[in-house]
């Protein structure tokens, strides 16, 4: 026992000693590349002399990184967590600064602005050093996540043992866990080209060895709000779109408003009398809901609650706790900013289409989505599994995001596509180490459809013409449809801003009817109308406007009071057998099934649209700025993926409906070997499992990268 640990320690020493070592030579180089960056007195110093000064500098700089910083992260929490992120650059020139003041006589000296170049560029290269002698030295780093999780059981009461090789069959044994990566907005189709054109080797490779994939079709509101509600609640039952008004309350729900994801959080889980998928021993990451998990991370539904602990700033810590990772993320995410503004330049030389304006906060939006919020995220998942949690359900964002602007196909969503991937190839890495077995479930809650914008297509919005069938007065000048996406909502939120929609929140008094896009699916309501308006009420009340829209090319077709409009003067009854299915079949099978069930809503809109689609390019038109879309019927935005290893059972027939992907969800939970259980779970009376002391805060610190500093109990539970 003492060789081996003697053998560890000596290890460590090697990796520190080394990683010193390159520390001292980057900043002598730096020293002898920069202007204002000196290290030796005025009188000049012998080469022995500077190369101690510059080790000595090295050295203070990597002590107060490691003690300092996390102190002063933990500090600074009250700092929005996007400003935190910026500020990376400015703290960690401080703690330079501060280093070289440390040097004896004076010797080490820097201007503010070259301390914070230099202090990137060392934290950069100490991580890039330690990371590849981290690889190199495998067996070491099997060691110490077997050590971390044995503290963790001892903490908890449980027998010390070792990792994943050490448990034996038996009482109390912790069944495999179960971790749900959801990458957002990729369709069946996608990630089958990405497997096949290489993009994503990993989860190629997977699928030629471990998994099995299959489509599932969403429901008529193809958007993450309905999916993801569906799949951690199970139930969306009365979501009808991503933004829709409520003539009861007066209030335009949106589903990645803090508010109004914290209400549809409980409508379900009073609907189903359970709090979610993810109940016992779960973890949130990332998502706009909990799934009634107590392990919480930028999960939107519970950011606007009060407490520090709540606060959209709690998953940052662990992860900017670390001065490197800080540092390498920061400087990822102002290449992306880079990255964002070229392609955007490139897409107008080349005069693409469609296409829809890029400029604004968009850059800065894209990569918090495909940096920030993607390294967190992982972060927390790989903490959670270090942690030995039972289930953990993740969301990555990046694709979704990119997809709107950029298309879902193309070099830029290309990118994205092979990043998630390496985060995919990381997180298996660290299943490979972890103290309880994982089985890693890949999924997504919608695809995405190209195609022209409405406006740009048409030259109006779908608002504009909304108003002029009904013969109210229509600006000259075109407004423009914000985007919902996901990213801009956790932004916003990151900021502690609230998410809301300008006038849209709460539409003033009057008649005039709210119009709301989510997607290629708009919401048309009449306030001053009790109730849901009949086709005959509206009829009378504005003769033309039904037939406007009806015979727009860029309709698909109407839903009024349960009747379809189409072209043409096409109509069909739901209640009636076959109409439906008839007037609906270019859109697919299941279409006419989704539209019924969405007619039964209590709070479906008066008048429901969903764009045209052509069945050949699958293209529709977007009622908000987005050339890559998803909310309503058409295309690929109806048929994300279901990815499962094959020691879990056959889902079966093509699931249908998000409620439908929570059932298979939850037997998977409650297979491999019984249903899931703490790790901590000790035997008690009669060899039965018995309560374990749960010692938190501490408990939520178990892993490497824990992701929250108390754990949040969500209130459903």
């Amino acid at each position: 026992m003492w060789r081996g640990r003697w053998r560890t320690t000596g290890s460590a020493l090697v990796r520190v000693v080394l990683v010193w070592a390159v520390s001292t030579l980057t900043m002598l180089a730096l020293a002898g590349i920069l202007p204002d960056f000196r290290l030796q007195s005025d009188d000049g110093d012998s080469i022995t002399q500077i190369g101690l000064t510059a080790a000595w500098g090295a050295g203070a700089f990597g002590l107060l990184s490691a003690v300092v910083w996390p102190v002063l992260v933990r500090a600074l929490l009250l700092v929005p967590a996007l400003v935190l992120g910026l500020l990376v650059f400015f703290l960690n020139g401080s703690l330079l600064l501060m280093a070289l003041s440390l040097i004896p006589a004076w010797r080490g000296e820097a201007a503010p602005e070259t301390a914070v170049v230099v202090a990137a560029v060392m934290s950069a290269v100490a991580s890039a050093t330690s990371t590849a002698l981290a690889v190199r030295d495998d067996e070491a780093y099997r060691r110490r996540l077997y050590r971390l999780a044995d503290r963790r059981r001892r903490r908890l009461g449980a027998s010390p043992g070792g990792g994943r090789g050490s448990r034996a069959a038996g009482a109390g044994e912790a069944a495999p866990g179960l971790v749900f990566l959801q990458l957002d907005g990729v369709g069946y189709e996608v990630l089958r080209g990405a497997c096949l054109s290489g993009l994503m080797p990993t989860v190629a490779d997977w699928l030629d060895r471990s998994h099995r994939i299959t489509p599932w079709r969403t429901d008529w509101s193809s958007q993450t709000g309905a999916s993801q509600l569906g799949i951690l609640h199970g139930s969306n039952f009365d979501v009808p779109a991503f933004r829709w008004y409520e003539k009861d309350t007066g209030e335009v729900m949106v589903c990645n408003r803090p508010t109004s994801a914290a209400e549809l959080q409980r409508r379900a889980v009073a609907r189903t009398g359970d709090g979610g998928l993810l109940t016992l021993d779960g973890a949130s990451r990332g998502n706009l809901f909990s799934g009634g998990a107590d392990q919480l991370a930028l999960v939107l539904s519970v950011s606007a609650r009060r407490g520090r602990a709540n606060r959209s700033r709690a998953g940052y810590f662990a992860y900017f706790s670390d001065p490197a990772n800080a540092v390498r993320t920061a400087v990822s995410f102002v290449a992306e900013v880079v990255r964002e503004i070229g392609q955007s330049l490139r897409a107008r030389i080349r005069g693409d289409r469609p296409r829809v304006a890029r400029g604004g906060l968009y850059p800065l939006i894209r990569a918090f989505a495909t940096v920030v919020e993607r390294d967190v995220v992982v972060a927390a998942v790989i903490g959670d599994m270090l942690a030995g949690r039972a289930a953990v359900y993740a969301d990555l964002v990046a694709y979704d995001e990119v997809a709107h602007h950029s298309g879902p196909r193309g070099r830029d969503t290309d990118r994205v596509l092979a990043r998630l991937d390496r985060s995919l190839a990381l997180i298996a890495r660290v299943a490979e180490h972890t103290p309880r077995e994982y089985r890693i479930v890949l999924l997504s809650d919608h695809g995405q459809s190209p195609g022209e914008t409405f406006l740009g297509r048409y030259g109006l919005t779908l608002k504009d013409l909304v108003r002029a069938g009904c013969g109210l007065p229509v600006s000259r000048r075109a407004g423009r449809t914000r985007s919902g996406a996901e990213a801009r909502a956790a932004v916003l939120a990151a900021l502690h801003r609230p998410v809301e929609e300008g006038e849209e929140a709460r539409p003033g008094p009057g008649s005039d009817p709210v119009v709301l896009a989510s997607g290629n699916l708009a919401l048309i309501s009449f306030p001053d109308v009790p109730g849901r308006a009949s086709r005959e009420r509206v009829e009378r009340a504005h003769p033309a406007l039904l037939a406007t829209l009806a015979n727009h090319p860029g309709v698909g077709f109407l839903l009024v009071d349960g009747v379809l409009l189409g072209p043409g003067g096409a109509v069909a009854r739901l209640d009636v057998p076959g109409e439906a299915e008839e007037l609906l079949s270019s859109f697919g099978p299941g279409a006419a099934q989704a539209v019924r069930r969405t007619d039964a809503f209590p709070h479906v809109a008066d008048i429901m649209v969903n764009s045209a689609y052509d069945p050949d390019t699958g293209a529709v038109h977007a009622f908000e700025e987005q050339i890559g879309s998803h909310g309503g019927l058409g295309g690929e935005q109806g048929h994300p993926f279901l990815m499962w290893p094959t020691e879990l059972s056959d889902p079966g027939e093509e699931p249908v409906g998000a409620e439908a992907v929570h059932g298979v969800l939850r037997r998977w939970l409650r297979e491999a070997d019984g249903p899931q259980v703490p790790l901590g779970l000790r035997p008690g009376r009669a060899g039965r499992p018995g309560p374990v002391e749960d010692p938190r805060p501490e408990a939520a610190n178990s892993g490497i990268l824990p992701s929250v500093e108390v754990p949040t109990p969500d209130e459903s539970r």
